[in-house]
């Protein structure tokens, strides 16, 4: 065996995760020597707070939308609830502490009914995802150009705290996606919900068959979602200190969450991925931002540099699934393996 063969089939071994870790690790790497050469440390405690800081938000809304494309579904209105959800929480704490708690429950509680009505689309009516939370999105989008011309709302100081502290050059804010990644990690290795919703994305057919309530994990998953999307809003809001009808769709989460959980090593068709790959597609770009705002790259060659790494991820997991595919028969209609002289079990039968 050649060492391009064992180097090939070494490489097919490999968990999508164990890849993205690899790829993070050389872009940090990379990303190290490019910042220096401009008398810069890539790993000061500043450095490293602004890469974390640039995780979070982002990391929030792609672990809910790992659920959804785990089911085979997709999230487009996610930037929308963001921000719907960074203006419930102002409005209603309007700069006092004792409003804290109830503006979290109501847009989080408005967010979950959200999810709700695109999972009840999704799976009651057969709209695909891509469509139905396209509608959805735009619905709350008209009610937020209807209804605010600009920032609302106060957020007090404590809640502030919130997305301005951290222990160390770890923010708080990114110690609430980590754990917020665990218990989805949790939710999808050791409940059935979880099982469910790699079974539903993989064959929804299969899984109906197999006595699966496919419409269950359908709705789980765009409620988790949408609930993801309302506590990024809310940390954008901690941030701020106002609520924005804007602050979602400036940050373009909706597509980078999709590119950073495709990126992560989850088939856009559902049914194999894993949480800790999105956060390490989520670090990537987290990192390949920093760097590019370090060196005073061009904004737009930004999105050129993202453009070319979500396309060689995607490349790469599509060579591994074409590699691991093998064709039952060869070219004289044996299995492979089989050598062309050895006895037909057929015609031994027949015998």
């Amino acid at each position: 065996m050649s060492a391009a063969q064992t180097l090939r089939r070494t490489f097919r071994r490999f968990d999508a995760t164990i890849i993205v870790g690899v790829a993070l690790i050389g872009v940090i790497v990379v990303g190290a020597v490019l910042v220096a050469s401009v008398g810069r440390n890539f790993f000061s405690d500043g450095n490293i707070r602004d890469i974390l800081t640039g995780m979070s938000v982002l990391g929030l809304v792609a672990i809910g939308q790992t659920f959804v494309i785990l089911c085979g579904s997709l999230d487009l209105s996610v930037p929308y609830v963001v921000s719907l959800s960074s203006l419930i929480a102002a409005d209603l704490m309007a700069g006092s502490t004792a409003n804290i708690l109830p503006a979290v429950l109501a847009a989080l509680a408005v967010a979950a009914a959200i999810g709700l009505g695109n999972g009840l689309i999704v799976s009651k009516l057969k709209v695909h995802g891509f469509i139905a939370t396209l509608g959805t999105g735009l619905i709350i989008k008209g009610f937020l150009d209807t209804n605010y011309k600009g920032t609302s709302g106060s957020v007090p100081w404590e809640f502030q705290l919130i997305g301005a502290t951290g222990i160390g050059p770890v923010p708080l804010s990114t110690i609430l996606m980590l754990v917020i990644a665990v218990l989805a990690w949790l939710l999808l290795a050791r409940s059935r919900t979880g099982n469910h919703m790699f079974a539903v994305g993989g064959n929804l057919e299969v899984a109906r068959l197999s006595g699966i309530r496919t419409a269950r994990p359908l709705i789980a998953a765009h409620v988790l979602c949408a609930i993801t999307a309302a506590l990024a809003g809310l940390l954008l809001a901690s941030r701020l200190g106002v609520g924005s009808p804007t602050v979602g769709t400036q940050g373009g989460y909706d597509l980078l969450s999709i590119a950073a959980v495709v990126l992560g090593g989850t088939l856009l068709m559902g049914g194999r991925g894993s949480i800790w790959g999105t956060v390490g597609g989520v670090a990537i770009f987290a990192v390949v931002d920093n760097v590019m705002s370090v060196l005073q790259v061009n904004p737009f060659l930004k999105d050129v540099v993202r453009g070319i790494v979500i396309v060689a991820a995607v490349a790469i997991y599509t060579s591994r699934v074409v590699e691991r595919r093998r064709p039952r028969f060869g070219p004289d209609g044996r299995p492979p393996g089989v050598a062309a002289d050895a006895p037909d079990r057929a015609e031994e039968v027949r015998a």
